[in-house]
């Protein structure tokens, strides 16, 4: 789920003939000599016989035995590879129960969006590469399933759909009356090591509005994920919602010294931080110019659990702050308090 501010191959085998084996006789009497010329693919393309006899095609062709050969031909498709019945690596099949399960969660997230007033959109699963890789340097980049068509052109199956909804946005130059709210369930695709539970193809939940710059957004697509969670049955007991502010990073790294050229790829390796050590990023800590105390410092702030704690380390005038204080009040309106974490 994400809410934002298999492959088949054909394989064509062409079967190309030789030419057509052709004869032609010319008799040059009183020498009784017979040319008998044989176009064919054979290297032996012409025969000349006395006494004007005919010659069969089967005695000028050296490869006579092993066309008809019949043992041969039956271990040739002996070795022929038996067909894959299993679908590419990384995707899967979907039996009529599965769809029956898929169809119903799928109608599920539907009614969520259409009661918050989203509208469904969709985008070609095939998208040009540069739409990807314009953001050199994302982990995306590397996971894509890119080739290039036969008109040689460059292209990609999505690996997720916001650059996708970004496109389709700017191409109405525009024309859209502001704000949006969309919401789409695409199929996308990454070229990455799968673990359990996680394959190389897999449907995403997006709801995305567009024109709206505070908190209220947010708080909106918080009850939405809650209403959702709701209808299927599952409490605030069973999950948490974890709340992350870019706005609080920023402030802590400016208090850390870092430039603000360099926010975007620290966040990225905080991002790692919660699957890997800090150790295994070492080499891209360096390379940004960082220090591994910078980092343990701002994971410090970053793992404090309240909001007391975040004003504590940043001040009562922090804008971070605020803007988590507004939020947390319009949680409490909703009803969902008890879902956020930090």
């Amino acid at each position: 789920m994400k809410l934002s501010n298999s492959r088949m191959w054909s394989i064509s085998l062409a079967l190309l003939r030789g030419p057509a084996v052709t004869s032609a006789f010319h008799v040059h009497r009183p020498l009784v000599v017979s040319r008998t010329m044989v176009h064919s693919s054979s290297p032996s393309s012409v025969l000349l016989q006395a006494a004007g006899g005919r010659v069969s095609n089967a005695v000028t062709d050296g490869d006579v035995l092993t066309k008809t050969d019949t043992t041969q031909k039956q271990a040739a498709a002996k070795k022929k590879k038996k067909l894959d019945t299993n679908p590419p690596k990384g995707t899967r099949d979907f039996y009529p129960e599965d769809m029956r399960l898929r169809t119903w969660l799928f109608d599920q997230w539907r009614d969520v969006a259409n009661t918050y007033g989203f509208s469904e959109y969709d985008a070609p699963v095939l998208e040009s590469e540069s739409l990807y890789t314009r953001k050199a340097g994302e982990e995306v980049t590397q996971q894509l399933y890119n080739f290039v068509d036969k008109g040689e052109r460059a292209v990609s199956l999505r690996p997720e759909m916001t650059p996708s909804l970004a496109r389709m946005v700017m191409a109405k130059k525009g024309g859209l009356p502001l704000p949006l709210k969309w919401f789409s369930i695409p199929q996308c695709w990454r070229y990455e090591r799968m673990t359990r539970g996680r394959r190389r193809e897999h449907f995403q939940w997006n709801m995305d509005v567009w024109g709206v710059g505070g908190v209220e957004v947010e708080a909106e697509l918080l009850s939405a994920m809650v209403t959702f969670f709701q209808k299927v049955g599952i409490q605030s007991d069973d999950v948490g919602i974890k709340v992350n502010s870019r706005l609080v990073i920023g402030e802590v790294l400016t208090e850390l010294g870092i430039p603000e050229d360099k926010f975007a790829a620290t966040c990225v390796l905080v991002d790692k931080l919660e699957k890997v050590p800090i150790d295994a990023i070492q080499g891209d800590l360096e390379e940004l110019g960082l220090d591994t105390s910078v980092v343990e410092k701002l994971l410090e702030v970053l793992t404090n659990k309240s909001i007391d704690a975040l004003t504590h380390v940043l001040g009562d005038d922090s804008a971070a702050v605020a803007e988590l204080n507004q939020l947390m009040d319009l949680c409490q309106a909703y009803g969902i308090e008890d879902w956020i974490m930090f």
